[in-house]
Parts: structure tokens; sequence; C-alpha cells
């Protein structure tokens, strides 16, 4: 697979939705963590990242002007152990409740599907990063090219992680009217310099009408040592 330009991928349309990368950093020092959210509508627009415990979770800016929370209010990241969850919905704490019964991520996500926001039925897209052992998961649980009918679900693995690469995957291929769900595999991608010039590379990429806030990660493979950032468009 080609190693693409993470800033291509990201600028390459103006509502790629929501957005998980998951890497390790070109010193080979840190596992590198993103999720992005985007908005079109006053209500997807209407939020900012806040942190929670180790986490962080999506709150109103202005809760006079929230209609409807129940697709958009939920905790994209939470750590369990030395593990961290980075999910584009509630499916978060799905993942995290099985991980305590011992079970997996995908007996989890198994148990999920899309969003019921037809005609779009956003795709669930879910990490977990696990530094420890130098891996991270990736998946996409999806409509069958729109058609409610059928789900599909798709789990990827990344093991023995190499420096300055990583993955990418989102929630839509481009804008549209109905959205279109990502297709095919997560993006292989160029990770570069520390989490200032991550943070600003990601940010500065995404379409400035759209997106709404960012959170990136840090995760020193040797001590454990965590450094985060949280961009809100709404300050």
């Amino acid at each position: 697979m080609k190693t693409r330009n993470l800033v291509d991928e990201l600028s390459a349309t103006s509502y790629p939705g929501r957005g998980i990368v998951l890497g390790k950093s070109g010193d080979g020092k840190s596992l590198v963590m993103a999720y992005f959210i985007m908005g079109r509508s006053v209500n997807s627009r209407n939020r900012v990242f806040v942190e929670e415990g180790a986490g962080i979770k999506t709150k109103a800016f202005d809760e006079s002007k929230m209609v409807d929370p129940s697709l958009i209010i939920y905790a994209p990241v939470r750590v369990l152990g030395d593990a961290t969850v980075v999910t584009n919905g509630d499916q978060t704490d799905t993942i995290v409740e099985y991980m305590e019964q011992g079970k997996s991520f995908e007996d989890a996500l198994r148990t999920r599907t899309f969003e019921p926001d037809g005609p779009n039925f956003t795709p669930r897209i879910s990490g977990l990063a696990e530094p420890k052992h130098d891996r991270y998961r990736l998946s996409i649980v999806k409509s069958a090219d729109g058609n409610p009918a059928s789900v599909r679900r798709y789990f990827y693995e990344y093991e023995s992680l190499l420096a300055g690469q990583g993955h990418f995957i989102h929630t839509y291929q481009e804008d549209g009217s109905p959205l279109p769900s990502f297709d095919g595999e997560p993006a292989q991608v160029r990770l570069e310099g520390d989490i200032d010039a991550f943070t600003a590379a990601v940010w500065d990429s995404l379409d400035k009408e759209n997106k709404v806030s960012l959170f990136t990660r840090y995760i020193d493979l040797q001590t454990g040592k965590i450094e985060t950032r949280i961009v809100n468009k709404n300050r």
C-alpha cells in the first residue's frame, strides 16, 4: 500500500465528516492519535471537546441551540488501563464495557450497527490503541453502499508499528447528498513532527467552514507519558 501525505488526505474533500488517525511518530518514540469532528448543520457545529478524566467528551457550546443530542453528544475518547479507545459515537462505551468483561474490541462492535440517520446512515468508526503492545486496531461499521438492509463490519489490526507511519479512516468519502460512506481500507499516511506540529497540520488541513473540533495525543512508548492537545473552533 502506498504511503500518502496526511495533509493531502485531509484536504482532499471539504467534508470527510469525523476522522481517526492512529500511528507512530516519526522519531519512533510515541504512539500518535487524532480524532476530529466536522459539521454542516447548526446543531453539529454547536460543539466543543472538553476533557473528561483521561479522555474527552463532546459538549454543546451554546446549550440554548442544542436540538437533538442523540448522535452528537458522546465520549469520543476513553482510557482503560493502558489502552485508549477512540470512536465517533457512543460505541466508545460499548467497547469499554466489553473490554472490562474480558471481551474484545471486535466482540463489542459486532453488537453495533451504523448510525440511524438516513439517508446518510453514517458509519461508526472506531480505534483501539495499545502502546504497550506496539499495536492498534481500526474498524468501520457501515451500510451496504447506503442500503440499510445490510450491515458491513470491517476490522484492521496493525502490529510492530513503523516510525512515521499511521492509518487514517473517516466517515464520508466526500461531500454529497446523501453523504457517501468511506470506502476501502484506512489510508496509510506519513506522520511527522512533534505533537504541536502534528496538531497544527491536521487542523489547518480541514475545511475552515466545516471543521468543529480536534483532539490529538502522543503517548510515550517507553514511559507512558501522555501529551494532549484540544482545538475547538468555538472558543
